[in-house]
């Protein structure tokens, strides 16, 4: 693994260098397995947040032409979502846009949720049958993000939202480095990208803030810019959430590509 970015003394007083796995996953374990219990109690979120998501993916896919903004488009091949949850994402968002969905999160019993939520068919709503018009789940891979190593150029889409505040910023860079090989390759003839969507750091000075709560932390717009750098990634679109409620951290959206 190339380490020449990644610094030789951690600063063991940096917030990230509180970080604990085993704490955060005894936090997420305590957590009910279902959106208000994802979303720290704010279920009425989850709409506007996937739609800004829809909708950030929709133009980022149709920005290479006009003509192309006239086409229906097609599904993504395959795509994954990290730390996922009990599927929200998953299931209201990425099984419309894509064939096959891979699930990376830690937490087992959100995906036992998740895995029973699509037999019985819960999930599908507004009266639609499971299958129909959407894309399966392929992978349920029960890891944190600082161990799981995508599948070389499996991927047209790697969506990562509300779980990289559990990783150190040399754990991040280092992920952010195995996701540029997980992504399909440009000479395949189709574009692919890395989506980083997360909270912002409101500390007047800018820096990262930790929450003991759940053992991560929330960083800055400017971090988040400095370590896409180091891990050889570029930002090609990028905009804040809107809609949210006032008292809820800002939320930026990132889309990604390898340098």
């Amino acid at each position: 693994m190339d380490m020449t970015s990644d610094p030789p003394f951690p600063d063991a007083s940096a917030p990230d260098a509180q970080i604990n796995h085993a704490h955060s996953i005894e936090y997420w374990n305590s957590v009910s397995s279902n959106i208000t219990g994802m979303l720290g109690g704010y279920p009425q979120t989850s709409r506007i947040d996937l739609q800004g998501s829809s909708n950030f993916l929709t133009k980022l896919r149709r920005a290479k032409s006009i003509q192309a903004a006239k086409q229906t488009l097609p599904p993504l091949a395959r795509v994954a979502d990290c730390g996922a949850g009990v599927g929200r994402i998953t299931k209201e968002f990425l099984l419309k846009v894509s064939k096959q969905v891979d699930v990376v999160e830690p937490v087992k019993k959100f995906t036992d949720e998740l895995v029973q939520s699509l037999g019985s068919g819960e999930w599908a709503g507004d009266g639609e049958a499971v299958n129909e018009g959407r894309g399966q789940v392929g992978d349920v891979i029960n890891l944190g993000l600082q161990d799981w190593v995508p599948e070389k150029g499996a991927y047209d889409l790697i969506w990562n939202q509300w779980c990289l505040g559990h990783l150190t910023d040399v754990q991040l860079v280092a992920y952010f480095k195995r996701c540029k090989d997980g992504l399909i390759k440009a000479e395949d003839g189709r574009d692919a990208w890395i989506v980083v969507k997360e909270n912002m750091s409101t500390e007047f000075t800018g820096k990262d803030i930790y929450d003991e709560e759940d053992s991560s932390v929330t960083r800055s717009d400017e971090k988040f810019r400095q370590l896409f750098q180091e891990a050889g990634l570029r930002i090609v679109a990028t905009e804040l959430q809107k809609g949210f409620p006032k008292e809820l951290f800002p939320v930026r959206i990132y889309a990604l590509k390898p340098i």
